[in-house]
């Protein structure tokens, strides 16, 4: 996938994008901070300072914006037209900086940042257009890499290019080949035109922004993936500020070491963007959240805890070389690394699920909204800072033991209110670690749209199982009992379970359950029923009761034959006694999620879906 035409060009682009923004900004802050002090007409902090603030405003301005744009034309005939106004800022730049014009360079700055604010959406919205759906985890995990990894190269070749005998000509000419070259990289990038409707575009940074902010909050989902990543770069964004007098306060080390904690703490990102790639098996695996989530908390704290003892000489400053060679120092090193690693495999899954997730036509737009909670979330992070290093008199080691904390709240806050996660959770669980499961035919799922899945029942996590298998939510029609049982009824509560009995035991629920999956169907859901309604006693298929008939002479929708093979004889299952009875005898077992061509609603019945069932379960 890498190096095809419809990924290399644009990952080339977004890349020497990123490097050329991060090599721009910081030579430019270093510029000021070290040169020609007396020749600007503010102070160096309010300059700093100012040059933080104007390349996020545009992200609060222009967002909403750029995400109509990106959903509105041709996304590639887009980056176009942005790396061409990237090449005509950048040969300004070259200008100022080689005049060192450090107020031009500041304008400057606010419109390098006003066309990365444009770039975003659609860096974000064109990978489910050009990448099929299995593919998309594993473009998500070479973006987050190549941004993070561009990031570190941009802000260590700022110091070097400062440093260098001929550095303000070596600046100018790399700021202005880089434009160059990501531009001709974008002329390699393929047609994307847009998927939804065409719509009539209207500029209002304000309004927008907040009309932008309003409609992906009508999908919960998506929101509070939004926050989720908006607090990772909340906690980011501290972390990288507090860096340099982490290091010169509570390591007693100089300017390289700041460097390798940066090193350490990005390529922890692009490591744990490649672990979730691998990890969640060619598709969209929230699964995987509670683990980054986890890691962020853990090795935040142990990052603390780590710290080794000061130095019995009080003037001791640690040096990149001497600060590697001894040993107290490597605990810190590798907390910090899997803090990295926590945050890939926290923030790749959250991206590809609002790419899968937002409707066609609109993902720009849901990214757009993405951006400008980030930012916002970066300006209230250097506010917090501010406030409690400052104001309150905090030590960094208490602000980063405040952010580690924090971010078991936020989880707790995030996992409350969309409980899909926590089912992701549970049946990644059960399909990767108590099962090993895997999966035939996923293709055969529709992507979009009502459908039916009919699937033989084996045991009491057989939905837990197909949840793993689906990256679209399932609405799953249960016997009653299984759904009140003590232990799974909150999972199956918050996932939307159907239950039903027969109408002997209750005629009430056994016609809502009708209505329950007649408004599914309507309103686009997948529908996942049992036909034998009972769990298999013996290990064979039952026959299919007549309530698929019923629902499909009123729902003539397309409905997959599904076999659920390996789970007979687990702890879960009826075999040698009922079901959760015995002691559990195997673990890690092959467990094998098999789907059929999809059948037409019209044609679809009982007898024959039973017998494309039969056909995918081994001969007894």
């Amino acid at each position: 996938m890498l190096l095809t035409k419809r990924f290399f060009p644009y990952f080339a682009t977004q890349c020497l994008g990123a490097l050329n923004d991060n090599i721009y900004k910081n030579v430019l802050l270093l510029m000021v901070t070290y040169s020609q002090i007396e020749s600007l007409p503010i102070s160096v902090n309010l300059f700093v300072n100012l040059a933080a603030g104007v390349f996020i405003l545009p992200f609060f301005l222009f967002s909403a914006h750029a995400g109509v744009v990106a959903d509105n034309m041709d996304k590639a005939k887009l980056i176009r037209r942005l790396k061409q106004l990237e090449l005509v800022i950048m040969s300004c730049a070259a200008m100022a900086i080689l005049t060192q014009s450090y107020m031009m360079m500041l304008l400057l700055l606010f419109l390098t940042g006003s066309q990365s604010a444009y770039f975003g959406p659609v860096k974000y919205s064109l990978l489910p257009q050009a990448l099929a759906e299995d593919e998309l985890v594993t473009g998500n995990a070479w973006v987050e890499m190549g941004t993070f990894l561009s990031i570190l190269i941009g802000t260590l070749s700022a110091g070097l290019l400062v440093a260098s005998d001929k550095g303000i000509i070596a600046t100018a000419a790399t700021v202005f080949v880089l434009a160059v070259a990501g531009y001709l990289a974008s002329r390699a990038i393929p047609a994307m035109p847009p998927q939804g409707n065409v719509t009539k575009i209207r500029f209002a940074p304000l309004s927008g922004t907040w009309r932008s902010i309003a409609k992906v909050r009508k999908t919960p989902s998506i929101w509070m993936a939004i926050l989720a990543i908006s607090w990772f770069w909340f906690l980011g964004a501290t972390y990288l500020t507090q860096f340099p007098n982490f290091a010169k306060l509570h390591l007693h080390a100089d300017a390289t070491v700041v460097s390798l904690l940066l090193a350490l703490f990005s390529i922890g990102i692009a490591a744990g963007s490649f672990l979730c790639e691998r990890f969640s098996f060619g598709h969209v695996e929230l699964g995987l959240l509670p683990f980054g989530v986890a890691g962020l908390t853990l090795f935040g704290v142990d990052l603390l805890w780590s710290l080794p003892e000061l130095p019995a000489q009080a003037e001791t400053i640690y040096s990149f070389s001497s600060f590697i060679a001894e040993s107290q120092h490597y605990r810190v090193m590798f907390a910090l690394f899997m803090v990295g690693v926590s945050g890939g495999l926290f923030i790749v899954p959250l991206y590809a699920f609002i790419q899968s997730r937002a409707d066609r036509g609109e993902c720009a737009q849901a990214i757009a909204a993405n951006n400008i909670m980030n930012a916002l979330f970066m300006v209230v992070s250097a506010v917090m800072s501010i406030l409690l290093l400052e104001v309150f008199g905090w030590q960094i080691t208490e602000l980063f033991l405040l952010l580690a904390l924090l971010n078991a709240v936020v989880a707790l806050y995030v996992y409350s209110q969309v409980p899909e996660f926590t089912q992701r959770f549970v049946s990644y669980l059960l399909s990767h670690i108590l099962y090993r499961v895997t999966v035939t035919g996923r293709d055969k799922l529709p992507s979009e749209g009502a459908g039916i899945i009919v699937c033989n029942h084996v045991s009491y996590v057989d939905a837990l199982i197909i949840m793993g298998a689906s990256t679209r939510p399932i609405r799953f029609v249960m016997d009653k009992s299984i759904s009140e049982m003590p232990l799974l009824k909150y999972l199956f509560r918050h996932a939307g379970v159907i239950p039903i009995c027969s109408p002997r035991q209750s005629e009430a629920t056994y016609n809502q359950a009708f209505e329950s999956i007649h408004q599914a169907l309507a309103d686009g859901e997948l529908v996942c029923i049992f036909p034998e309604g009972r769990l298999t006693p013996n290990g064979e298929l039952g026959e299919f009761r007549p309530g698929i008939d019923k629902i499909l002479a009123r729902d003539s929708v397309p409905v997959i034959p599904m076999a659920l093979n390996g789970l007979w004889g687990s702890y879960f299952s009826h075999k040698d006694g009922h079901a959760l009875s015995t002691r559990p005898k195997r673990f890690w077992s092959k467990i094998s999620v098999d789907l059929d061509d999809v059948v037409s609603g019209t044609e679809a019945n009982r007898h024959l879906l039973r017998e494309r069932v039969e056909a995918m379960l081994p001969a007894s």
